[in-house]
């Protein structure tokens, strides 16, 4: 969902058809798990890298999770040989059907129906998972299966599996590991930059000693920043250019802009307690002029509903009421609401 909202705020004229055509025709664009282990949608070119840089590393952790799960919950005692043999029939039962769900495998290999319940020290139950999902997970994790299609409209959080090869034609390219983090390093530098080491740190997910080490091999110069901090450009991004001129933004829930710093004081200001929730997702936010400024929400009956938490001026606020109105329009008959809610999100649209 987040995707197709975060084009809609940057791409006049966009249809959610366009979007739809590059990840399921085209393939041009693929979703996969990368850094925080989080679900990303890159193109092909940077899917290497993604995979290379975060995913890898990320998997191989997953795997030890996934064989503590199977083996506390009572799933089997050899943790390890039960996934393995799950793993391979899952992939099988994937790569005869071309695309399936985790309810569809669920039934064909009844193993995978089995959930595990999670408690905590006084015996409350934390949450459930599926074995389905689980192995699904750990296969996607390892690159051998992708999110495809999903189930029903373009909100919908449930999608079908595919073989990775098949949905993308061949394999995955292998990139040597230090070349993606310099590679992705320069990337985020390029859209992100000038930033912190810290937020690098955070936004990979990496060690500070490789953080450090992509930055040394993209030439990365150093910067000072508000309050003395000091930041990271790229070699060839260090000449002033223009300021840009007025702009006001819808984003949604995880946006990539939203969340692309840890240290957001600079265009979030006061206003995280309100617009994040406790894990540190961000909820929908409006933007004037690069700077956070309020949340928005949709609420049952389709109204685009928006709060403003600081004062912005006739005329933007005039702006926002018009970009409101804009998405309110866009989103029809469709119903978004975040997968994780911000205090903010919760109060404009309640459940």
């Amino acid at each position: 969902m987040t995707v197709y909202l975060s084009v809609w705020a940057r791409v006049a004229g966009f249809e959610v058809p366009d979007l739809e055509s590059a990840l399921y025709v085209g393939r041009s664009l693929v979703r996969h798990i990368g850094m925080r282990r989080t679900l990303w949608v890159v193109d092909r070119e940077m899917l290497p890298i993604l995979v290379a840089s975060s995913t890898r590393v990320i998997a191989e952790r997953e795997r030890r999770r996934s064989i503590e799960i199977i083996e506390k919950g009572e799933i089997s005692d050899d943790g390890a040989a039960w996934l393995d043999s799950m793993m391979r029939r899952t992939l099988a039962a994937v790569r005869e059907n071309g695309e399936l769900f985790a309810r569809d495998l669920s039934r064909q290999l009844p193993e995978l129906a089995q959930k595990i319940v999670f408690r905590n020290q006084a015996g409350k139950v934390q949450g459930t998972t599926g074995m389905s999902s689980r192995t699904l997970f750990q296969l996607a994790m390892e690159s051998k299966v992708v999110r495809a299609r999903p189930a029903g409209s373009w909100v919908s959080g449930q999608y079908s599996y595919a073989e990775t090869e098949r949905w993308l034609d061949g394999p995955i390219e292998e990139v040597p590991i230090d070349v993606a983090c310099a590679v992705l390093v320069r990337s985020w530098l390029y859209s992100f930059g000038p930033a912190t080491e810290a937020d690098v740190v955070w936004w990979t997910g990496w060690p500070v000693r490789r953080v450090r080490k992509a930055l040394a091999d993209v030439g990365a110069v150093a910067v000072s920043l508000d309050d003395d901090k000091l930041g990271y450009l790229l070699p060839d991004d260090l000449d002033p250019v223009a300021p840009p001129g007025p702009s006001v933004a819808f984003l949604p829930s995880l946006d990539p802009t939203t969340m692309g710093w840890k240290e957001r004081d600079w265009y979030l200001g006061e206003h995280h307690p309100k617009l994040f929730d406790r894990n540190g997702n961000a909820g929908p936010t409006v933007w004037v002029d690069g700077r956070v400024v309020g949340g928005w929400a949709q609420r049952r009956d389709g109204r685009v509903v928006y709060e403003l938490l600081e004062e912005v001026g006739a005329e933007a606020r005039s702006a926002i009421a018009s970009r409101g109105d804009e998405l309110e329009r866009w989103l029809g008959d469709v119903r978004v609401t975040p997968r994780f809610r911000s205090p903010h999100d919760k109060a404009l649209a309640p459940p």
